[in-house]
């Protein structure tokens, strides 16, 4: 308890599955939290659930002039940013006689562009020290049929994050990542499959974690919590595999 307190931290996608996790965990460890989201539905039920005192910010990840909204809004409510966790992010799984160019450019976008003119748009507001914590995925370092575009997304942005520390580190901006593999998250009910297929998914992908079950959403958030706090100063540019051993 008590590792963020007095530090100012931002949240995207933190109104359902691991961001609004992370976003209860913060809070119960001192933070002053700020969360996005695009649903009127679900950031209204976060703001209901989380509290008055968390900053709800209406934001689409995929709009990248909305970034410096988003920057803005940090600067003017809280004065400065501690910790970002850029969680927003869409997982999309088909076979690549499926993709289209739009669709193809709508994962790039939300899953690696938007993040990096995110964290370009808060350099002026991050604090010195400042800890970024990026959310990965087991798929970049699997071959796992149907997540090409998404797993090459999430190897774009875990690439930008490596390189990105060696870039911030002087002025005091950490970089992190966490990768989950598979997690009991609503992620999976917005992929697009029937019912039926999609619990013929979710026991294939089951299947092939070695640890018999899908992760919990607050085990991704306690990692980040560890990112974000002092306790993991001099972790620099790692990337913590939380996969059920998937990746083994």
């Amino acid at each position: 308890m008590n590792r963020l307190t007095g530090k100012r931290a931002l949240i995207t996608g933190g109104t359902t599955g691991i961001g609004f996790e992370t976003a209860q965990q913060f809070l119960n460890e001192g933070a002053r939290v700020a969360i996005t989201g695009r649903n009127p539905e679900t950031l209204d039920a976060a703001r209901k659930q989380l509290g008055s005192a968390v900053l709800v910010i209406p934001s689409d990840a995929s709009d990248i002039a909305a970034q410096k909204d988003v920057a803005d809004t940090i600067r003017r409510e809280f004065g400065g940013l501690d910790v970002l966790f850029v969680n927003a992010g869409v997982a999309k799984l088909q076979p690549l006689e499926h993709w289209d160019e739009a669709g193809f450019d709508r994962v790039f976008t939300l899953n690696v562009k938007g993040p990096f003119f995110l964290i370009q748009a808060l350099l002026p507001v991050l604090a010195n020290p400042a800890s970024i914590v990026i959310n990965g995925s087991v798929n970049a370092h699997i071959g796992m049929p149907n997540s090409s575009v998404y797993g090459a997304s999430k190897a774009a942005i875990i690439s930008m994050a490596r390189t990105l520390s060696g870039e911030l580190i002087g002025r005091g901006i950490r970089l992190n990542v966490v990768s989950p593999g598979p997690i009991e998250t609503p992620l999976y009910g917005k992929l697009g499959f029937s019912e039926a297929d999609l619990k013929n998914v979710a026991a294939s992908i089951k299947n092939q974690v070695p640890a018999g079950r899908f992760g919990k959403a607050s085990e991704i958030a306690s990692a980040v919590v560890f990112l974000a706090s002092d306790e993991s100063a001099f972790t620099v540019g790692s990337e913590l595999m939380i996969t059920g051993g998937m990746d083994l």
